[in-house]
């Protein structure tokens, strides 16, 4: 995958790889060790009634590691 500046993804829509929408990118955690990128926290749609397969964090947002990211552009593309 091309590099990504962190300022582009600000605000940008999460969806599934089968077309459900996740939410939007609230914000993305890493290893301070490693520098490794860890999760992609996402700010659930609250009128969203599909069952998440994602954990989430103590504030409701989903936690989707961002290894299960297949593809940015108008979306950020997760699989599920």
């Amino acid at each position: 995958m091309a590099d990504i500046l962190a300022e582009n993804l600000s605000g940008k829509a999460v969806m599934g790889s089968d077309g459900t929408e996740l939410g939007m990118l609230y914000n993305i955690t890493m290893d301070l060790k490693s520098g490794k990128l860890q999760d992609l926290l996402v700010e659930q749609h609250e009128e969203s009634t599909v069952a998440i397969d994602f954990p989430t964090d103590e504030n409701g947002r989903y936690r989707v590691p961002v290894n299960r990211v297949q593809a940015v552009k108008d979306y950020i593309v997760v699989q599920r």
